[in-house]
């Protein structure tokens, strides 16, 4: 090997070997950054940028955005062409993005009270600005002027010319002014119920008092956690912190009128919180989203939301999930008869509820599998995670990472990559990598797309880049960072997310990366948690923290593997029980929402009653905001992910022919071809439900 070569910083090892290697050498690079610092060629993204200069790129973002649309609206309705009216337009988009986000960012990484504000007011102006170009009347006739010549350039193009009109038609621009008015009158007054929903419930100061023998089970450090009233009683609120570990943990007192008594009253309380308020809330926003969606043109808000999405209308949605549910049936009933049994050995012949379901799995986990978490978290410290993660990654899609020690960051911690393609060595993209954990800093693990790929009108093309969020404790002399096994699961799943930014070809960056159909977005990342279930890749991945070159043992694979579908079944009939709900208050009119749910609780829960004196419709906030007509996404992707690995990956974990398939057929098109006809044609036919079915059943207790 050459010098030049042995001096490059690679990660693209082989072997156990190699993976000791590479975790050392996630160790120590921290140490041989270079003080010059450059920019990453081909990035437009822009880090520590101060508060001032956020304001001032917002400006320039906000005027250059002006300059082109007004351009573009200047063109006379018999001179509009691709090049004067649809190029100008795809560049600016391709050309904003990463400005956009080097604007917005900042808030979620920064720690600096003057830069998040100045973040978040940009944000605010950009979106406002946004909004204003969304209902420019000139240049929608221009574009729709383009529509109608019908000389598309190539099929993305046509697709991208489609996706303007549309979206230019859902704001209401082929309406006439009157109803154009009455459009933005509904969307303000739908926005304001559904923060006012979710504000109500973040307002709910709703407490309940217990004594420490009320809450048997729970963990000391859980009870030193509470507030205590005058009188030394426990105070539990109904966040769902406390509330997740009082329906698991507790045992309550031992007594014949009290088993199960604290468990009921939370649940109860839970169910009912601002139940008056919000049900009047949720009425008025389904009765305004019907009418905003039939001005539309739709016949119901459920057809205006699926428009965008792989099941295009209810009918499809409420197929998928009563076929989902009816294939579980069997399934979900002997989990459910399993439950009900242990219960009536701990707890006498009381009847099971929908309260005790969280307790008793967990009871008959323990008693199931042998597995602490404490000692399984042993086996993963988090360089050596990441290791693992890059081989494998590296190997399944024919991919190299290679660490830019130079770049410019907005802190010490944050390390960049540059992506490769192992055969041509061509610059894919890049990704920060900020994991550790910092005060103001996002909470939770996630994928930002910084710029998205496009080809520009030269056929120059952009390049990716993507960055990777978490909150992993660092390494303290002594004491490892170690991941727990749910985190491990995370990172897999947001790694999915990255390579799914880095390895998309799209033309236009309305497609590009992450900005795909909703439906389609998570399916890519939920495939790849597979990894963490099979033994092959999980002793890729770990090692004891002490001696890394011991990896995981075979037992406690085979465990975390059969809890990963554990009562998997009855847990979701729960969720099709919510998504059900969610369809027919969208698709139907008139629905008395009370009775709707106290009709589906049982037929869908197998006979178990919804709790008396409750209103889950009242505490739901999936289908007030952000997911209204839409809760369906999260079980309809997991299907198509589990019918693409059991038909392609499952007997070859790192079969990097069929990795570049995916990566070549499936990734690369990202949004500009149909999500349906990409999965049918890597598969070879249409998705299927049958692996999903068929995993829950292989794994059942």
């Amino acid at each position: 090997m050459s010098k030049q070569k042995r001096e490059r910083n690679v990660l693209a090892f082989t072997g156990a070997t190699a993976l000791a290697v590479i975790a050392v050498n996630f160790a120590i690079t921290a140490f041989k950054r270079r003080h010059k610092k450059k920019d990453l060629q081909g990035s437009i993204v822009r880090v520590n940028l101060s508060a001032a200069e956020i304001l001032k790129l917002a400006d320039k973002i906000v005027s250059k955005s002006k300059e082109v649309h007004d351009a573009v609206a200047s063109v006379p309705l018999d001179k509009v062409t691709f090049m004067n009216v649809i190029s100008p337009l795809a560049e600016l988009e391709a050309q904003q993005f990463p400005l956009v986000q080097s604007c917005v960012f900042p808030k979620l990484v920064c720690t600096s009270d003057d830069v998040c504000k100045s973040s978040a007011e940009a944000e605010r102006k950009i979106d406002a600005h946004m909004l204003s170009c969304s209902n420019r009347e000139d240049v929608y006739r221009v574009v729709k002027a383009v529509a109608a010549t019908g000389e598309w350039v190539s099929p993305e193009a046509k697709r991208y010319i489609q996706s303007l009109v549309r979206d230019f038609e859902r704001s209401g621009l082929n309406l006439t002014i009157s109803k154009r008015e009455e459009v933005q009158r509904l969307r303000d007054q739908i926005d304001e119920l559904s923060l006012q929903y979710v504000r109500n419930l973040n307002d709910d100061k709703t407490f309940l008092l217990f004594s420490e023998a009320d809450l048997l089970g729970l963990p000391p450090e859980f009870l030193k956690s509470l507030d205590k009233a005058e009188n030394g009683i426990f105070k539990v609120t109904l966040k769902s912190h406390h509330v997740a570990a009082v329906l698991e943990l507790c045992k309550c007192a031992f007594e014949p009128l009290k088993v199960g008594r604290t468990r009921r009253l939370v649940a109860v309380a839970y169910g009912k919180r601002c139940g008056g308020i919000n049900l009047s809330v949720l009425e008025s926003l389904v009765e305004l989203r019907h009418k905003f969606a039939r001005l539309l043109g739709y016949s119901n808000y459920a057809d205006y939301a699926l428009d965008l999405r792989m099941a295009k209308s209810s009918s499809k949605v409420f197929e998928f999930l009563e076929e989902i549910s009816a294939s579980l049936t069997d399934l979900a009933s002997r989990e459910l008869l399993m439950l009900k049994d242990l219960k009536r050995k701990e707890e006498g012949e009381l009847p099971f509820g929908i309260e005790d379901l969280l307790y008793y799995v967990r009871r008959v986990e323990e008693l199931q599998f042998d597995l602490d978490f404490g000692a399984v978290k042993q086996y993963f410290p988090v360089n050596l995670v990441l290791s693992g993660i890059f081989k494998v990654f590296q190997d399944l899609f024919g991919l190299r990472f290679e660490e830019v020690l130079d770049a410019v960051v907005w802190h010490s911690d944050v390390r960049v990559f540059s992506v490769f393609d192992l055969s041509s060595n061509d610059l894919l993209g890049y990704f920060y990598l900020d994991i550790y954990k910092r005060e103001g800093k996002y909470a939770h693990t996630c994928v930002v797309a910084l710029q998205n790929g496009a080809l520009s009108s030269t056929g120059a093309r952009q390049i990716p880049v993507a960055l990777l969020i978490s909150q992993i404790q660092k390494d303290i002399v002594g004491h490892p960072s170690l991941l727990r096994f749910s985190e491990v699961v995370n990172f897999f799943h947001e790694f999915g997310h990255v390579v799914q930014q880095i390895c998309n070809r799209a033309s236009f960056a309305r497609f590009s990366g992450l900005r795909v159909d909703p439906d389609f977005v998570e399916i890519p990342a939920q495939l790849l948690e597979n990894w963490c279930y099979e033994s092959f890749s999980l002793k890729l991945i770990s090692g004891f923290h002490q001696d890394i070159t011991t990896p995981i043992k075979d037992e406690i694979c085979k465990s975390l593997k059969r809890r990963r579908y554990a009562f998997s079944a009855l847990k979701l009939k729960q969720e099709i029980l919510y998504c059900i709900f969610d369809q027919i208050i969208h698709s139907a009119d008139n629905v008395d929402i009370v009775e709707l749910f106290k009709h589906l609780h049982p037929k869908v829960m197998l006979g178990l009653p919804m709790l008396e004196g409750t209103n889950p419709a009242s505490c739901f906030p999936r289908s007030a905001i952000g997911f209204e007509s839409a809760c369906y996404s999260r079980i309809w992707s997991e299907v198509f992910a589990a019918d693409i690995f059991a038909c392609k990956f499952r007997d070859g974990l790192l079969n990097q022919r069929v990795g570049m398939q995916f990566r070549n057929n499936v990734l690369a098109p990202g949004g500009s071809k149909e999500p349906i006809e990409i999965l049918s044609d890597f598969l070879g036919r249409e998705p299927s439900i049958q692996a999903f079915v068929d995993s829950r059943a292989e794994c059942s207790l």
